[in-house]
């Protein structure tokens, strides 16, 4: 099932049932995300903009009605668009970027692969290597961000959003991929990597308006997981494990708008004796347990 780029919603509440569940979690409204799109109101009741996405709405008969945009009609990727600015980035084009960010952490540059001109990259062999006074696991520590990540391409990259096709794990370019494969490099045991691969999920952010992106998005971190996990042990990781990576999935890829940092569709309140704040909530998972719930734009600088 992981190396289909088109994950099956059905097939996931078979083999996790309680994980599809966790991915549809918002902690911000605590309930589950919604759709934020009319791309599907012509099915009618529950498929709404602000209808939530339901596990019965997107499994069973309702199964693979969430797709890629790779996968998608040219005339539904036009639609969205022009309707919701939805433009995808090509992979190549992500790995350069990622690689910006990376030379300026290193303090060098081609670490982790190097980039041709026919717009294809070829990964470093060996170990990375860190310059002095940094190890990897301030590199797996390191907080990183994409914001409006629609599928997520620049955090993870089982497939280029644009063309489809599947890449090859050790040819992957997203910032997690990266932190995984030095989790992957730098542990032995089935204890230690999974301790760093939290840690790495820990410090990986996205958001994203549209509910379906946001879906797609949280699918592509989870199978990233066990990717990592199948190529270094030769077999999956327990449910607990695996339930635990979606639950962290759950808190740091979330919906909101990102012009208001609010849901989707209303209008920021930033809350009194009479009405709840609705500004959209993340973890710093750094913090004490009981301070780790902090709004996302109180960390923006005024």
């Amino acid at each position: 099932m992981t190396e289909n780029i088109d994950i099956n919603e059905t097939e996931v509440l078979k083999q996790y049932p309680e994980v599809l569940e966790m991915l549809l979690k918002d902690h911000t409204t605590q309930q589950n995300i919604y759709w934020a799109t009319n791309s599907y109101a012509d099915r009618g009741k529950g498929y709404q903009f602000k209808d939530a996405i339901t596990i019965d709405r997107i499994t069973g008969d309702n199964g693979m009605i969430i797709r890629p945009r790779s996968v998608k009609s040219k005339d539904e990727q036009t639609k969205r668009s022009k309707d919701m600015a939805e433009v995808f980035t090509p992979s190549w084009v992500c790995n350069a970027q990622n690689n910006l960010i990376d030379d300026a952490w290193f303090g060098k540059q081609g670490v982790f692969n190097s980039e041709s001109p026919d717009h294809t990259w070829k990964a470093i062999s060996g170990k990375i290597e860190y310059p002095e006074g940094k190890t990897w696991k301030d590199y797996v520590r390191d907080t990183r961000l994409e914001i409006t990540c629609g599928e997520a391409p620049y955090l993870v990259s089982r497939y280029d959003t644009v063309s489809g096709m599947p890449i090859e794990l050790t040819e992957r370019i997203g910032l997690l991929d990266r932190k995984l494969r030095v989790v992957s490099e730098n542990t032995e045991t089935t204890g230690e990597f999974l301790d760093w691969c939290q840690e790495a999920y820990k410090n990986t952010y996205g958001y994203e308006w549209q509910g379906d992106n946001l879906l797609l998005a949280r699918e592509a971190l989870l199978f990233t997981f066990l990717d990592y996990y199948k190529a270094k042990f030769g077999e999956d990781p327990l449910l607990k494990s695996i339930q635990y990576i979606a639950y962290i999935i759950s808190w740091n890829v979330w919906q909101m708008d990102g012009l208001k940092f609010c849901p989707p569709g209303e209008e920021p309140c930033e809350g009194d004796l009479f009405n709840p704040s609705n500004l959209c909530l993340i973890r710093d998972w750094r913090k004490p347990r009981d301070k780790q719930k902090i709004y996302f734009k109180s960390l923006l600088k005024s």
